[in-house]
């Protein structure tokens, strides 16, 4: 059970929403930031699989804009929705929006591109439904370094929870004792 005012991931309560994570999009961002992007968003979905944590990963105009990162493509658990999308927020298709009531979990955690579309607005529409957004700052970009400042400016303003990749992944984990511990610790190597 959460303490109130406590903001930590609960492994219990948490859906991980992987956003526009795809080829087109992609090439339009610095090489080391993406290449960050989804080595960050591949050690959350490594983590979420073996933990039990539901995925929903969304693709924006996949038509236009490609289909996802082979990377992320590869490391999406079977059990992941997939939601195709043409309005920015991820609030804006009905079957996402589905999706996380049928889970009943009150924790997203947001990884994904734009920083400043996309994950904004998703957050923002996320924000005003009740439930308790953690945006990953290791894990989200844009093309432009202002616009993810601007964006994560914006995030922290509205009360959304901005953390990083590690964070999360021992936030889930909790205790040393974890029997998926040693496992996970390994993949930070």
């Amino acid at each position: 059970m959460k303490t109130p005012g406590i903001h930590l991931c609960d492994v219990e309560d948490s859906t991980l929403v992987v956003i526009d994570i795809q080829t087109r999009l992609g090439a339009a961002m610095p090489t080391k930031v993406l290449s960050r992007v989804v080595e960050n968003t591949i050690l959350l979905l490594k983590s979420a699989d073996l933990l039990g944590v539901p995925v929903v990963a969304s693709e924006q105009y996949p038509k236009g804009l490609g289909e996802y990162v082979p990377e992320v493509r590869d490391h999406l658990p079977s059990t992941a929705h997939h939601v195709q999308k043409t309005c920015f927020s991820c609030c804006g298709s009905e079957e996402f929006l589905d999706v996380l009531e049928r889970s009943g979990r009150k924790q997203i955690i947001l990884t994904g591109m734009e920083a400043h579309v996309c994950v904004l607005q998703t957050a923002v529409e996320l924000k005003e439904r009740g439930f308790e957004v953690f945006a990953i700052g290791d894990a989200i970009c844009s093309r432009r370094l202002d616009n993810y400042q601007n964006a994560l400016d914006r995030l922290e303003h509205i009360g959304v929870n901005l953390a990083n990749t590690e964070s999360v992944v021992f936030e889930w984990l909790r205790d040393a004792r974890n029997p998926h511990f040693k496992e996970v610790a390994g993949w930070l190597r």
